[in-house]
């Protein structure tokens, strides 16, 4: 039996000053842009209209996108796919429009089946990565679980990265978000799945969340740092689609589901919480002759990053603290306490279910360590009050 793995990119990626000139030249003539009402309604939305009509093409917007995709308005969405018959989507926004559109497509095609329709994804955060990868979350409200949605035909065709788009991102979701990239280049980086391509690819994304996430917390308006973390979005991306990602987000789906938390949020919030369990080492361990694999490549992470490196144990206690670190200097919570929208009581009379959930998500299974539904306990209890 063949043993070989297989790294492929889908997607064109179009980078740098002006990238949104593609729009001019996309071989579609009808297009359906999908966004959410705040993009509608901006003067942002220009910045897509404006190259689309300049290159005579046609279109259309469907813009009731919200957080979380839920599948009653990707049902929306489908309706106005089909009534509207594009010959491709553009995809402007976030994660949730990202993921709205690639459900929407995936859906209306196996209704009507009428040929091949492109897609052209334009984030607006630097965080997701999802305008190059072949996976989707849509959201069950009603039974508030998320929906992990994979399949090489979600991918998108075309990505344009414009740092143009992030300027007006708030302090507080490009936190969010800048953490989002580096939960996604780690998690990928110690996958089980993890390959040459998929490291190399982290590591980059990882050195360069290491120089310019805080800067562009401190100042938006940089936006040299702006079209970096654009990019390092998007690296990750690469990454994590073909290694796959671990418990953090497995763990980090059950909280936005039943409490809201932003997705990105709560990968920061959970991410220093998962690397000492999959290092299994804490401060007070000694040196070992062997360690978990994990531990090998949490410390060429740390080294990437510049972090003291004297032993394996220092080095991904010092890790740990650069997370830590970075969440203080970043004003994301804590905890979950920190929070202040949750009570204990509900907290804790979910912690089983959500358990179950992310041991069953789809992220669990390239964890680098096999975690126990005590273990995902565990660590949800810690994270109420670290």
């Amino acid at each position: 039996m063949n043993s070989y793995k297989t790294f492929e990119m889908r997607t064109a990626i179009h980078f740098g000053e002006g990238a949104l000139g593609r729009l001019k030249e996309l071989p579609y003539n009808r297009i359906l842009i999908i966004t959410d009402p705040y993009i509608a309604k901006s003067e942002m939305l220009n910045l897509i209209t404006d190259p689309l009509k300049a290159g005579g093409k046609e279109f259309d917007v469907f813009s009731d996108v919200v957080p979380d995709a839920p599948v009653g308005k990707i049902a929306d969405g489908v309706a106005k796919f089909l009534q509207y018959q594009p010959e491709a989507i553009v995809a402007v926004g976030g994660g949730s429009a990202m993921d709205s559109s690639k459900a929407i497509r995936e859906f209306a095609l196996k209704i009507n089946n009428y040929g091949k329709v492109g897609l052209i994804a334009i984030p607006t955060t630097s965080g997701t990565g999802s305008e190059v990868t072949s996976f989707a979350v849509v959201n069950d409200t009603d039974a508030h679980v998320k929906y992990p949605l994979v399949a090489d035909s979600l991918t998108a065709d075309e990505a344009i990265l414009d740092a143009e788009l992030v300027r007006s991102v708030p302090p507080a979701v490009t936190a969010d978000t800048g953490m989002d990239v580096f939960t996604h280049a780690l998690e990928s980086y110690v996958s089980t799945a993890h390959n040459e391509f998929s490291a190399a690819l982290a590591e980059k994304a990882v050195e360069i969340c290491g120089v310019f996430l805080l800067r562009c917390y401190l100042d938006g308006n940089d936006m040299h740092a702006r079209q970096k973390m654009h990019v390092a979005s998007c690296l990750a991306g690469l990454s994590f689609n073909t290694a796959g990602l671990g418990i953090t987000h497995s763990m980090a789906h059950q909280l936005g589901a039943v409490f809201h938390v932003p997705h990105g949020r709560a990968n920061a919030m959970l991410l220093p919480h998962v690397v000492e369990f999959n290092a299994n080492i804490n401060k007070r361990s000694r040196s070992q002759k062997e360690y978990l694999p994990a531990v090998k490549r949490y410390s060429n992470i740390a080294h990437i990053l510049g972090l003291s490196s004297y032993n394996k144990v220092m080095s991904v206690n010092s890790l740990v603290n650069w997370i830590q670190f970075m969440l203080k200097e970043m004003n994301i919570p804590m905890s979950i306490q920190d929070l202040g929208t949750v009570t204990p009581d509900k907290y804790f009379g979910a912690i089983d279910r959500m358990a179950d959930a992310a041991l069953a998500d789809a992220c669990t299974a390239n964890n680098p360590r096999i975690p126990t539904k005590e273990d995902i306990i565990e660590i949800y209890t810690k994270l109420w009050d670290c």
